[in-house]
């Protein structure tokens, strides 16, 4: 079982109020990093996606690695304005405001199995427009997989239709 105090925790970011789980005090312990992967490779794997999506930006710390070891395609879900070709885009809000994401309109081909990650599933927002921006695609399913869960702010009620899997939950 993981330890998460490796995971450093920060009060008060961005805004006050706000407790912010750090995760790059694992990405600089090389065997934290490992272990952690591996966990969430094998979730990955059991899941047998046919694509993974990941959120801007710490998804992206896991998503393309885990794309590379199960040998599919790796499709980054970016903030406003960062996509160079056309896009779909889906509004949502966070706790400390509102944000846009989005995805290239040939990301994904029609009836994959695609697999949403992020590090971090809280209020839900991020993951409900990820999970509407992948309706775009027709998808055969769509499955969610998160490093950490924050289970007292009930995030995945907004995702309550989707099958949700959370390495550590808190």
């Amino acid at each position: 079982m993981f330890d998460i105090s490796k995971i450093r925790t920060v009060d008060d970011f961005p805004k006050k109020g706000i407790k912010f789980y750090d995760i790059t005090t694992v990405l600089n312990d090389a065997e934290s990093f490992q272990e952690l992967f591996n966990a969430l490779l094998e979730k990955a794997r059991a899941l047998k996606p046919d694509v993974i999506a990941a959120l801007e930006a710490r998804g992206y710390f896991f998503a393309p690695a885990l794309a590379l070891a199960l040998n599919i395609p790796f499709v980054p879900l970016r903030k406003k304005g960062k996509l160079p070709h056309k896009t779909y885009a889906e509004q949502y809000d966070l706790e400390y405001g509102n944000e846009t994401i989005e995805v290239h309109q040939d990301a994904i081909k029609p009836h994959r199995r695609i697999l949403v990650f992020d590090d971090i599933l809280a209020t839900g927002g991020t993951a409900a427009a990820a999970a509407k921006l992948m309706q775009h695609f027709a998808p055969a399913k769509v499955d969610f997989l998160f490093l950490m869960e924050l289970s007292f702010l009930d995030g995945r009620k907004l995702i309550s239709g989707f099958s949700v899997e959370s390495l550590i939950i808190v």
